[in-house]
């Protein structure tokens, strides 16, 4: 089943009569149910079966999904279960966190095709991965940006550049690449790189993006 992520500010108003419950982690829309549903009815004895969302992995500064549908008596490990509106959908607990919040949708671009998610949550870009950084701040900074954030903006065709560091210890980066004139870059810059910065470089107070947005193939706002 197709499905890509999507700007996690642009979630759908479709569902805000919908009630929620402590169980759901992860909500679907009138549109994406429609068509979750649509498609489960093409499958033999549909209502036997769950709809599985599960984090895979991740991709550059997103998260990967898998998304199928699954046999609800056969399912095994450990998972958060629950209903929307006639479809059963199934979280492996060690999605349900990184999940939490998100929501299943149609693209906004309706040629796109798929499914998207929409997920508040980001994955960390260091995770799992040892930093040793030396020198002085600068140093430190640009080594971060260059062995470890740079990598993971790759996937998108983007990357950080360090612009300088001011007498308060705020540290300037520009975004280029794919992620300028991106707008999900504010996203990115303070839920991975600035979050990578002040982990990793603790004497750094802030990270500012100084990048000319409008100056991007895709910018997002004007003067």
């Amino acid at each position: 089943m197709s499905v890509s992520t999507d700007d996690p500010s642009a979630s759908s108003s479709d569902d805000q009569d919908r009630p929620a419950t402590s169980d759901v982690v992860m909500t679907v829309s009138d549109a994406a149910l429609e068509t979750v549903l649509g498609i489960r009815a093409d499958e033999d004895d549909p209502t036997s079966l769950g709809l599985r969302v599960a984090i895979t992995g991740i991709a550059g500064t997103e998260f990967a999904y898998d998304l199928s549908f699954e046999g609800l008596a056969e399912l095994d490990g450990p998972h958060v279960r629950y209903e929307i509106d006639g479809l059963t959908i199934v979280i492996p607990e060690d999605t349900v966190e990184n999940l939490q919040g998100a929501e299943l949708d149609l693209p906004r671009d309706a040629g796109q095709g798929g499914l998207v998610i929409r997920n508040p949550n980001r994955p960390d870009p260091l995770a799992g991965i040892t930093v040793e950084l030396s020198g002085d701040l600068a140093e430190r900074v640009a080594q971060l940006l260059e062995q470890s954030i740079n990598p993971a903006l790759a996937a998108h065709g983007g990357y950080a550049t360090l612009v300088g560091i001011d007498d308060e210890n705020k540290v300037y980066v520009t975004m280029g690449g794919g992620c300028q004139g991106c707008s999900v870059s504010a996203i990115t810059l303070s839920d991975g790189i600035k979050k990578a910065i002040l982990e990793h470089v603790p004497e750094i107070v802030d990270v500012i993006d100084a990048t000319d947005h409008t100056a991007g193939e895709n910018p997002f706002y004007t003067e």
